[in-house]
């Protein structure tokens, strides 16, 4: 749960929306940077994904924010990892895009206006502590360098 702490107090005002779709897509950004030697505009990212190039903007933006990814600008610019690719958890772009806010945010914003809604709230932040935990525990075990190796 400290990853989740700490990459709270690093996301911008104007980041990604945190959804298991964004989690998907920067794991694939951070994948396509690290089998493209390390550096690759975010056109060539969105064209080798098939997206909206303003849609992997807004990742990888998340991403360099979080200092997970360095971004230069001009004609020899582009994206690469700070870190090597063994040594970023699944866990830590997970926290970065605080993605646990698409289903808490959701289950806790409809348990209120009846006559057991704190104590419905109360229970489903116990359930979604151990979703977290779990998640985080299964996710801080695999890699990007893990999911290239997959991809290969």
């Amino acid at each position: 749960m400290s990853i989740h702490k700490e990459a709270a107090s690093k996301k911008p005002a104007t980041a990604c929306p945190s959804t298991f779709k964004t989690f998907s897509l920067a794991v694939q950004a951070l994948v396509a940077l690290e089998r493209h030697s390390g550096k690759c505009s975010s056109g060539d990212i969105a064209s080798y994904l098939h997206l909206e190039s303003t849609l992997i903007r807004r990742v990888l933006k998340t991403l360099a924010h979080a200092d997970m990814i360095e971004s230069r600008e001009g004609r020899d610019g582009g994206y690469r990892l700070k870190k090597n690719a063994s040594d970023i958890t699944l866990a830590e772009v997970y926290s970065i895009l605080q993605v646990h806010n698409s289903i808490s945010d959701g289950m806790l914003d409809a348990t209120t206006g009846h006559c057991f809604a704190a104590e419905i709230r109360e229970s489903f932040a116990g359930i979604l502590s151990e979703i977290e935990e779990s998640t985080l525990k299964i996710l801080e075990s695999r890699t990007i360098a893990d999911m290239v190796e997959q991809t290969i």
